[in-house]
């Protein structure tokens, strides 16, 4: 254990803990940032780096991958020390400091802001018997490689906007896309339905997969059938995408007596928790009229920031300068 204070450690270096931890350097903070994936951008980076993002202001359209670099970039700024593949566990309070257990070590630090999204997660699966057999082969839960689904015929399972992103992104690539819905209705933008209905994308509605026919791992024809199965169907695929969210786990952090709704940490106008001391931002957390976007988190951050500052720091002010008067112009 490090003798050295932090001014804030992070957990979770997904969009929201990367802006989080730039935004701490404009405040003049020493930060810390733990994750415990490999790589930095959270689910971006994990499981769709090639998607298009189009609700982040400023960019019409930005690859998953592109804005997890320029927020590393950004973040750069604070100077701050990541420790990646590291698992928080627990914590203790000390005098004016927390004491920070991972699977690695443990440090010092004042404050704590938890930027963990969904928490660990891993995909939500069709359940079917054979399903093992195809999987990463010609069976996919996340999108790392394009060029995999050139000249296919592409089956694409969910209704939310992920999976109505892909379907429009491979519309050029593959030789064709298959858009498979349990549901009548759609749980995407309204935006993104009506131009996957404008596309060239074949769309079947209140269908599921039942069936997966092929050998040696590569995906044949899959089975649809309704939900009362009294209408079944066979169609011919190659590669078949599975998007139906993620099963997530806070793990050890539900065990700190923070405040949950269900999955997600409750927090006050402060972004603090019930935790003196203990901030929260991004897809994590919840209070009336939360709205999970990237940019929400975007929002939550400097607020979040600011306040774990003034905790602290009696003097600091809540409203900080512009970013136009901290950085000098050329």
């Amino acid at each position: 254990m490090t003798d050295e204070i932090t001014d804030i450690t992070i957990i979770g270096g997904g969009p929201t803990g990367l802006f989080s931890t730039f935004y701490a350097g404009m405040r003049q903070m020493s930060v810390r940032l733990i994750d415990s994936l490999p790589e930095l951008g959270g689910q971006l980076t994990e499981l769709y780096p090639d998607k298009y993002i189009y609700d982040v202001g400023g960019f019409p359209k930005i690859l998953a991958k592109d804005l997890v670099d320029n927020l590393v970039e950004q973040a750069q700024y604070a100077d701050p020390e990541f420790h990646l593949g590291e698992t928080v566990q627990s914590y203790r309070k000390e005098d004016d400091h927390f004491v920070l257990t991972t699977d690695q070590g443990e440090y010092l630090t004042r404050t704590i802001l938890i930027t963990a999204g969904v928490g660990a997660f891993q995909p939500r699966k069709l359940g079917l018997d054979n399903e093992a057999e195809f999987e990463g082969a010609s069976l996919q839960y996340a999108v790392r490689d394009l060029a995999k689904f050139r000249d296919k015929d592409v089956v694409v399972l969910g209704g939310g906007d992920s999976a109505l992103d892909w379907a429009l992104m491979l519309e050029d690539l593959a030789k064709s896309v298959t858009l498979v819905h349990r549901r009548e209705r759609f749980t995407a933008h309204e935006n993104t339905v009506q131009k996957v209905k404008n596309s060239s994308v074949n769309v079947k509605t209140s269908l599921n997969v039942t069936e997966i026919r092929g050998e040696a791992g590569q995906i044949e024809e899959l089975v649809l059938s309704s939900k009362k199965g009294d209408d079944e169907e066979v169609i011919k695929a190659d590669q078949l995408i599975v998007n139906f969210g993620n099963i997530s786990s806070l793990g050890p952090l539900k065990e700190w007596g923070l405040k949950l709704d269900k999955n997600s940490i409750e927090v006050d106008a402060h972004m603090e928790t019930n935790i003196a001391g203990i901030f929260a931002a991004g897809d994590v957390t919840t209070f009336e009229g939360k709205v999970k976007l990237i940019a929400t988190g975007f929002g939550e951050a400097p607020v979040a920031i600011s306040y774990a500052k003034s905790s602290y720091d009696s003097k600091s002010r809540i409203q900080p300068k512009h970013s136009t008067a901290v950085f000098k112009q050329d």
